[in-house]
């Protein structure tokens, strides 16, 4: 979140329409059906049954339509945001049950990746969660909670988002099962979490092995952290997290199971 993006979001009309092109309809449509048939047996039920209520279309949705559900579901709303906005923003949004979503859709010579969260991340990644209740309070009060904070504690709390909204694993029927927003919205990293034998897939007993765990934001996860369910999410919050942040920075990183990045750039992706 600090960084300058190529992309920039559509405008709205004055009734909050945006304009799509055919060729950013067909990107939605392709994706959306990509992931429709990767999510099966690989998704936690809890994310289909989001997918089901929202009810996606061939051509990218109007920001009140999504809206509508989330309203009627938990109390949730879209906030039009540009691409890239701060963190404070960011957590100030989401303290407020508002979702930051961006007006923009990846080109195709980008569809299987791309740093910015574009609107199939944020809308299909992350939005079918939030008509669930255990999912959309943890939100709401793990922004709160980084807004307590600043600088490095609060780099440290992004990390324990980082690794449960963005990529978390549950169990469901003694099955992994994907959560994650950064999962949920990639065909590749769908795959790799859940049917790849490569990666570390590690319970969820102490906040602080994920609070010490760097991680890079460009290549697929080497590591997964994996709650019980969707309501051992939400039970993360009675753990002390800014005391537990704040030992995590006093005893370091673990060593990081990725390479460095070749343009000598950090690793993680949010700034304070």
């Amino acid at each position: 979140m600090g960084k300058v993006s190529k992309y920039e979001s559509k405008p709205t009309n004055p009734d909050g329409f945006v304009e799509y092109n055919d060729r950013e309809n067909k990107t939605w449509d392709f994706l959306t059906q990509r992931q429709n048939r990767l999510i099966q047996n690989r998704a936690c039920k809890e994310f289909i049954h989001g997918v089901e209520l929202l009810n996606f279309k061939g051509e990218c949705p109007q920001h009140h339509d999504i809206t509508k559900v989330l309203k009627e579901t938990t109390g949730w709303a879209i906030e039009p945001v540009p691409a890239i906005i701060p963190a404070q923003d960011f957590f100030e949004l989401l303290s407020n049950k508002k979702f930051p979503c961006a007006n923009f859709i990846r080109v195709p010579e980008e569809i299987d990746y791309l740093q910015e969260p574009d609107i199939f991340h944020e809308v299909y990644g992350h939005c079918p969660l939030l008509t669930n209740k255990a999912y959309a309070n943890y939100v709401q009060e793990y922004a709160k909670l980084a807004l307590s904070v600043k600088g490095k504690e609060r780099m440290r709390l992004f990390r324990l988002f980082w690794f449960t909204i963005e990529f978390g694993l549950l169990m469901e029927e003694g099955r992994y099962r994907a959560y994650g927003g950064g999962i949920l919205s990639s065909a590749n990293e769908t795959i790799y979490a859940i049917d790849s034998d490569i990666p570390e897939r590690v319970m969820v007993k102490d906040p602080m092995i994920a609070l010490r765990t760097p991680y890079r934001i460009d290549i697929l996860q080497p590591i997964y952290f994996v709650l019980e369910n969707l309501q051992h999410l939400y039970k993360l919050l009675d753990y002390d997290l800014v005391a537990l942040a704040k030992e995590s920075l006093e005893l370091g990183d673990f060593e990081p199971k990725f390479p460095p990045k070749e343009d000598g750039t950090a690793p993680e992706g949010m700034t304070a």
